[in-house]
């Protein structure tokens, strides 16, 4: 593989800490071309830093010799102090900052300077943090900060997960994981891959090792959709347990149950089984290199596949059986033909009914009785009543 480079960075929030003394760090998520993801901390005054000597090495791009030919983006000087405020503003302008340096030539986007800076350092894995001091802020930026990078949601507490197994990594972009361990999850994918922060370590952790702390059920997890959405098979899966299903890229299917672990249900003709979110791709969206490269990885293994998981619950999380998703699917495509033929019925019913109507001779129209003559004298006028006397 040649030289690392940078494929795109999320700003997704900041951080206020305490330690040493109050301060502020913007969290970014850096995805690589080896398929990597990282969460990195930077002060602003790093990253005007950083973005001074970018101006210096590229004089042209920037604009310093002609201000016509500057490509690079403009960013502003930190001010004196900079609070929460100031901090918190300026999120869509960073968001909007590294969206373009990622897409500057590759001679300036894939430059040294540029790759080191958003590598990982020695403080993103272990930043300082002191027993004394209450825990850092975490504020993350909405989910729909695109359209509007300002909209910042106030501070908010991660959630919190325990591991109810012991989970080994199998990449260095992975975080290894103890039964009963507390864990802050920073992101979910409907893959079935959480980032998620334990003390000084962070990594994507599968989330059928994780339960919520307060109840047994996952209010989040969606309930089955027996009218299904389609989605075209991207890579092609051999059943492993009896409950999956063996499907072959390019084949259409319906998914009637997305469940968090990334295994989601689906259902080819009146077959129903579980298959690797990752897989699929919701029918009419555009493919991309990113989502092709993505599916090499491996799918997150099953909840049902763990063993020794401890949970804390009396009663553990509801499922539903494969039985169950197939007498229920059957029920909603017998009742779906079913409406379907009583409509076509009920439009025979209705020609019929009117074909002989339409075969009918029209009725004339009745003759009226002739006026006596005194109505004729009362309402005609002088030289009608005269013809008829």
């Amino acid at each position: 593989m040649g030289d690392a480079f940078i494929r795109h960075i999320e700003l997704l929030g900041y951080e206020k800490r305490f330690f040493p003394s109050q301060h502020y760090v913007y969290m970014f998520l850096v995805k690589w071309n080896d398929l990597t993801e990282k969460v990195i901390y930077r002060r602003f005054t790093e990253i005007y830093e950083f973005h001074k000597a970018l101006k210096e090495m590229f004089p042209i791009e920037s604009g310093d010799i002609n201000i016509e030919n500057r490509i690079i983006p403009h960013l502003p000087a930190p001010k004196w102090f900079d609070g929460q405020r100031s901090t918190e503003n300026r999120q869509g302008t960073l968001a909007e900052y590294c969206y373009a340096l990622v897409n500057l030539p590759h001679k300036i986007s894939r430059c040294l300077h540029v790759v080191n800076f958003f590598k990982v350092r020695h403080d993103d894995m272990n930043p300082v943090t002191d027993s004394q001091i209450k825990k850092p802020e975490v504020f993350l930026l909405p989910k729909d900060s695109k359209k509007n990078p300002t909209d910042i949601t106030g501070p908010i507490v991660l959630q919190t997960y325990r591991a109810i197994a012991d989970y080994e990594k199998s990449s260095t972009s992975e975080m290894a994981l103890k039964a009963g361990d507390m864990v802050d999850v920073v992101e979910k994918s409907e893959n079935g891959w959480w980032f998620c922060q334990l003390k000084n370590k962070r990594g994507w952790v599968p989330a059928a090792y994780l339960e919520p702390l307060d109840g047994p059920d996952e209010s989040e997890e969606q309930e089955p959709n027996y009218a299904g959405e389609a989605y075209v098979v991207q890579k092609s899966y051999t059943a492993v347990e009896e409950d999956e299903l063996t499907l072959k890229e390019g084949e259409t299917i319906d998914v009637i149950h997305k469940l968090l672990d990334g295994w989601w249900v689906v259902r080819k003709d009146e077959t129903t089984g579980y298959y690797p979110s990752m897989y699929l791709q919701k029918a009419g969206e555009v493919n991309t290199s990113v989502k092709s490269e993505l599916r090499n990885r491996g799918a997150p293994p099953r909840r049902s596949t763990i063993r020794n998981a401890k949970s804390i619950h009396r009663q553990g999380q509801k499922k539903i059986s494969q039985e169950t998703y197939r007498r229920n699917s059957k029920r909603y495509i017998q009742n779906q033909r079913n409406m379907r033929g009583n409509a076509q019925n009920k439009a025979n019913v209705i020609i019929e009914k009117n074909e002989p109507e339409d075969n009918k001779p029209k009725a004339q129209p009745a003759v009226p009785p002739r006026p006596s003559k005194d109505l004729i004298l009362n309402r005609c006028t002088e030289s009608t009543w005269r013809k008829i006397l």
